[in-house]
């Protein structure tokens, strides 16, 4: 699959059906090595006061991807533990 396939697709969690982001408002973590991906990175989203702090991304690793569709991107994440982290450009 190339990269402009995923462009437009929603990223769903399968656990809990919440819907994550879009692919192409993400970040992609690529090994420099192989080009593959190692992980999706969505910005948080939050309340006006987190637009102040620093910013912070829900880490998705490629492992979690259960299913690429036409449309969507299944993953499956324990939304109880999220993996917020700094993203480092």
């Amino acid at each position: 699959m190339r990269l402009g396939e995923l462009a437009g697709k929603e990223i769903i969690n399968i656990n809990d059906g919440a819907r994550l982001g879009v692919i192409g408002e993400t970040d992609l973590a690529i090994d420099d090595e192989t080009g593959q991906i190692e992980s999706i990175i969505l910005p948080r989203r939050g309340n006006l006061l987190s637009m102040f702090s620093e910013k912070q991304e829900l880490i998705i690793p490629w492992e979690a991807i259960k299913k690429v569709g036409f449309e969507v991107i299944i993953v499956e994440l324990d939304q109880a533990i999220p993996r917020y982290g700094k993203h480092l450009v």
